[in-house]
């Protein structure tokens, strides 16, 4: 019996912001993938994680994002550069399907930010749009709770705040690690590549009509 959908944002909600950075690398002629790179590599204490829990400011983000790509990827990406490509554009259908699941479910986002793009900070209020966020019974933002995604304790504050069993969730994310955790609370995990092949595998799971 499903009781709740959690949702990623960035890649799930949106298109996936790898499509940007390749976009940048190319245009800028850096290394393809080496921000993607940057951000796997030690990824629970890298310079992006540490700035998904909010443990380091801006200046020092964007110095260390540059050592760590220099170290890793032969060129210097600063880190400031990177922020502005997160903001991917609204997938219609997910909207949509997020619409219809929480007029019958529970609904959350769990989401990995940065301080720079945090709902209420400039860059957030257009990358989080007000009225999809609205959809959720609750949202958990990695920069203001000082834990981010993987971690399962973050999983395990949203069932709580939501007050179900994570055996009756289902949560999407389009990054395999994310999933991980999800999986192994005994959530059914959907790992997005798209926005049709993601409502296909909800309307599967939900018995709903999506679209």
């Amino acid at each position: 019996m499903i009781e709740a959908v959690i949702f990623d944002f960035g890649g799930v909600l949106t298109t996936s912001p790898f499509e940007a950075f390749a976009r940048f690398e190319k245009e800028r002629g850096y290394p393809l993938d080496i921000i993607r790179n940057t951000n796997a590599a030690n990824h629970l204490e890298n310079a992006w994680a540490k700035f998904e829990r909010a443990e380091i400011d801006i200046d020092t983000f964007d110095r260390l994002f540059a050592a760590e790509s220099l170290a890793l990827g032969g060129a210097e990406v600063r880190g400031r550069e990177v922020l502005p490509l997160l903001s991917g554009d609204l997938r219609p259908e997910m909207v949509e399907a997020l619409k219809r699941i929480s007029a019958r479910f529970r609904t959350g986002c769990i989401t990995n930010n940065l301080p720079a793009n945090a709902i209420g900070s400039q860059s957030g209020r257009s990358l989080y749009v007000a009225e999809v966020m609205v959809l959720f019974n609750h949202v958990i933002e990695s920069a203001k709770i000082g834990l981010r995604k993987p971690d399962p304790r973050i999983y395990q504050m949203m069932v709580e705040a939501l007050g179900v069993d994570p055996i009756n969730c289902i949560y999407l994310d389009d990054l395999g690690v994310n999933l991980k955790p999800a999986r192994a609370m005994g959530m059914t995990t959907i790992k997005v590549t798209s926005g049709p092949q993601a409502v296909a595998e909800l309307e599967a799971v939900t018995g709903l009509k999506l679209t």
